[in-house]
């Protein structure tokens, strides 16, 4: 068995007139992060994970910033992508741990769905994505309110040798 490894980040702009959308919920608040698509940087940060573990690159390379096919797109097809380029390789996700950083608003009743979209969007049981959040306690453009982040960290694994 093969198994790798991949982290992701991402980080986006807190703005006024925007959805904030993480993990593929819609959260009430006064602010919603600015970007191309929806601005899930949740999401963003787990298909950078998945894609660095399988070796394809980063987000930006197979969904760019600059091509207008995605403005506004949903982030949740951007797993579902990302999950057929595994599978069309043979990899098969083992788990997935996110760390959300955000001062506001609370995430807390919102990582159940956040938890429900990952695993069905990657075809895997819930129980294979922990979805954490937590505060940086007032220090730095998280904990000042200018935007939020997230870290990934993935495990995948195949049967049988790397393809040539």
């Amino acid at each position: 068995m093969i198994i790798r490894v991949g982290h992701g980040y991402d980080v986006h702009r807190l703005v006024a007139h925007r959805p904030l959308v993480l993990g593929g919920v819609t959260i009430p608040y006064e602010l919603g992060l600015d970007g191309h698509s929806d601005a899930d940087v949740l999401l963003h940060a787990v298909c950078d994970a998945l894609l660095g573990a399988a070796g394809l690159g980063d987000i930006g390379q197979h969904f760019s910033p600059s091509d207008q096919t995605y403005r506004g797109m949903d982030s949740r097809i951007f797993v579902r992508e990302v999950y057929d380029l595994l599978t069309q390789r043979d990899w098969v996700v083992g788990n997935i741990d996110i760390t959300l950083v955000a001062e506001k608003p609370r995430m807390a009743p919102h990582l159940p769905q956040m938890i429900t979209n990952i695993s069905a969007d990657l075809q895997i049981d819930s129980s294979q994505v922990n979805v954490k959040a937590t505060t940086t306690e007032g220090l730095g453009f998280c904990g000042t309110g200018e935007g939020i982040a997230c870290h990934s960290v993935v495990l995948i694994q195949r049967n049988g040798p790397l393809p040539v």
